[in-house]
């Protein structure tokens, strides 16, 4: 029985420490111009990625020139 409460208590208390690092992270946005523009860069890059990995995208067609490995600058050789 004993076994079983402390159980609970690190789940719960895991559930509790997932949900406070969660909600903390909303308030350390990024204030500075060199900040906003890279989590806009971010952002783009994950809207060309959503639309490079789609399934239709993935299964159905050759890569090109335009998929994400030749279009990001660290991939190259």
């Amino acid at each position: 029985m004993t076994a079983l409460l402390i159980l609970f208590g690190v789940v719960i208390g895991a559930g509790v420490l997932a949900f406070v690092v969660v909600h903390r992270r909303g308030a350390g946005r990024t204030d500075t111009v060199e900040g906003l523009l890279q989590e806009q860069e971010a952002r783009h890059r994950a809207q060309a990625d959503r639309i490079s990995f789609n399934a239709r995208s993935v299964h159905n067609s050759m890569p090109t020139a335009g998929d994400a490995y030749h279009r990001r600058g660290d991939n190259r050789y």
